[in-house]
């Protein structure tokens, strides 16, 4: 058996797996997020880590076979203080929507170039340097404490793979996020530790993913795996093909490309670390969608919807819109970088709740094609198909994105990739082949009346800049 805890924005998840690939057994356990203030999104990490602590007993106790190890995938750029001794938290976990650092990052624009030439990064309040000091700067008492070590600065996957085995460590994956990592050395950068005033001191050690961490809560397995939830959900849509591309669907989407083992620069895309062992590193082109079911959320709380009739993809399924809903809560990411804005109603009827849900659905499908077209003209990628996973990979929205992108999409039976990611890594079964009861999507639309539409998209979102 392996066991797979997949931790995410708004839910922990656990699965067994058998020897052959098959869930035997799973729960999961929901929790809060808190915004206390505009741009601000919190997350309580005690209670995350008590969900993965409860999720791990329940299925020691259900397993019918002995635990051989444990993987574990986390939510990225989710960043806290916690106690080196004790391993408790000092502050709140910044959740990756957070944006409240973006006066940090708007003194420090003159540093854009260099930092994403190292980091492969745009310089972002939703990355871990900007969190540093903004959190420094609101409780001034943590100045001292992070010079001596005595507090850890680190990701949600760090502070949690401290508490389970007591090794303070970052993955190269997630460490990727942290506007802090060298991505061709894969090293703390100094530059960057210096532009951020940050003590090397007070972070995790960097291990591959792919690693033994140490027993888990003292049971007689150890964790062999963590790595952030995105790249999982490539690995287990057979990403580790070079030049394979995956799209995932969750609270916040992502489109990746395995570029090989060296990273690609393309400007307003992510570069980051897809899997890496002792003798082995790949890297990943990603763009980012800071919003996908948690836009649905949104829009429930402003269009004042009850959760259970929302059905978002019943109700755009025969909803046509010439108008445009980009939502300012959490930003928009790739390609653009725009934080924390007013909504935005273009040619749009608010009193139609329908038009406003489906508009507001494009937006991601707009995203995700501005991305594709972004790999398409650097890296002129040729597949077949893209594969779509997680539970945000509905009808509504994979078609929509077949028409704008002129690709087919394929969703696989089963849309939950991360967990299987996971498993192949742990389980060395690297790929697979793919299921033949995926469902398709092929363009239908009228390609001129489509490139109208998304020559306005784009003249609206770039005006945000």
């Amino acid at each position: 058996m392996r066991l797979i805890i997949d931790q995410g924005t708004s839910s922990t998840k656990a699965f067994l797996f058998n020897s052959n690939g098959k869930i035997v057994y799973q729960d999961k356990i929901k929790h809060d997020l808190y915004r206390p203030s505009r741009n601000h999104v919190e997350c309580n990490a005690s209670e995350i880590l008590n969900a993965c602590k409860t999720l791990i007993i329940k299925s020691i106790k259900t397993s019918p076979d002995q635990i051989l190890s444990m993987g574990l995938s986390v939510q990225r750029s989710t960043f806290l203080f916690w106690d080196r001794k004790n391993i408790a938290p000092v502050t709140t976990a910044l959740s990756w929507q957070d944006s409240r650092a973006i006066d940090i990052v708007e003194k420090m624009k003159e540093h854009s170039d260099w930092v994403y030439k190292k980091t492969g990064l745009p310089l972002s309040p939703h990355f871990g340097g900007p969190k540093f000091q903004k959190m420094i700067k609101e409780i001034p008492s943590l100045k001292n404490k992070v010079k001596d070590g005595s507090i850890i600065f680190g990701t949600l996957s760090s502070y949690i793979t401290h508490a389970l085995t007591k090794n303070l460590a970052i993955d190269h994956t997630i460490a990727s996020r942290t506007l802090l990592l060298d991505i061709n050395s894969c090293r703390w950068s100094n530059e960057c530790l210096d532009l951020f005033n940050i003590p090397e001191i007070c972070l995790p050690k960097i291990y591959p993913a792919f690693h033994n961490y140490g027993k888990v809560l003292d049971y007689d397995f150890n964790l062999q795996c963590v790595i952030g939830d995105q790249q999982a959900a490539l690995i287990g849509q057979n990403g580790f093909t070079e030049k394979s591309i995956g799209m995932n669907f969750g609270t916040s989407a992502s489109i990746l490309y395995n570029s090989g083992h060296r990273p690609i620069m393309i400007n307003g895309l992510i570069t980051s670390v897809l899997f890496s062992s002792n003798n082995k590193k790949i890297y990943v082109s990603e763009g980012t969608i800071n919003a996908c079911n948690s836009l649905f959320y949104y829009l429930e709380k402003i269009l004042n919807i009850k959760h259970s009739e929302m059905n978002w993809d019943e109700r755009c399924k025969n909803i046509n819109t010439d108008g445009f809903f980009l939502t300012g809560f959490s930003g928009i990411a790739a390609p653009y970088w725009v934080s924390g804005f007013d909504d935005i109603y273009h040619n749009l009827n608010k009193n139609n709740k329908n038009e406003v849900i489906r508009a507001g659905m494009e937006s991601i499908g707009y995203l995700v094609n501005d991305i594709i077209n972004m790999l398409n003209n650097n890296i002129s990628f040729d597949s077949p198909l893209i594969t779509a996973s997680g539970g945000g990979a509905r009808n509504s929205l994979l078609q929509f994105i077949s028409d704008l992108t002129g690709q087919i999409i394929s969703r696989p039976k089963i849309r939950d990739k991360t967990a299987t990611g996971v498993f192949r890594i742990l389980n060395s079964n690297y790929t697979t082949n793919q299921s033949d009861d995926s469902t398709l999507f092929k363009p239908i639309k009228n390609r001129k009346k489509i490139m109208h539409k998304i020559k306005k998209w784009r003249e609206i979102a770039s005006s945000l800049d």
